[in-house]
């Protein structure tokens, strides 16, 4: 679990990260995980096509044991994309996301490796998870 401040608007907020991983040897706890959880990041590798396949599981998870949450497609590994052509292509994410009947609020490409996209990802979820609960009031 990670947690970290996020200005948004007209104060800070605090999001809180919980990586399952993928790994099968939560599944026992999966609904404890998505419980409470205002969104969902579904994280694949663009140079990973396998990792991408598996979306679908963690989607049916997801609208399953958090029908609230906002959900967001992430392909990490961006920087891969400029040493040659992505495995995952623009196309797949968007034949993905029109599959998922519009669940999916946003789509982003991030690089872990050198930090690319990931502030403006995080800042744009931030934005629009404080936007859904203030039409909530």
């Amino acid at each position: 679990i990670v947690g970290f401040w996020i200005n948004v608007c007209f104060g800070f907020f605090q999001l809180q990260l919980w990586d399952t991983g993928g790994m099968e040897r939560v599944a026992s706890v999966t609904s404890s995980y998505y419980k409470f959880a205002e969104a969902a990041l579904l994280v694949f590798a663009l140079d990973n096509p396998a990792s991408f396949h598996s979306l679908s599981q963690h989607m049916l998870d997801v609208v399953t044991y958090a029908e609230n949450a906002k959900i967001f497609l992430v392909g990490n590994k961006v920087d891969m994309e400029q040493t040659g052509n992505p495995e995952v292509t623009e196309a797949d994410m968007e034949s993905f996301c029109e599959q998922c009947h519009s669940l999916i609020s946003a789509t982003y490409k991030t690089s872990c490796r050198t930090g690319e996209g990931i502030e403006e990802m995080f800042q744009d979820i931030a934005n629009t998870l404080v936007d859904s609960n203030r039409s909530r009031l």
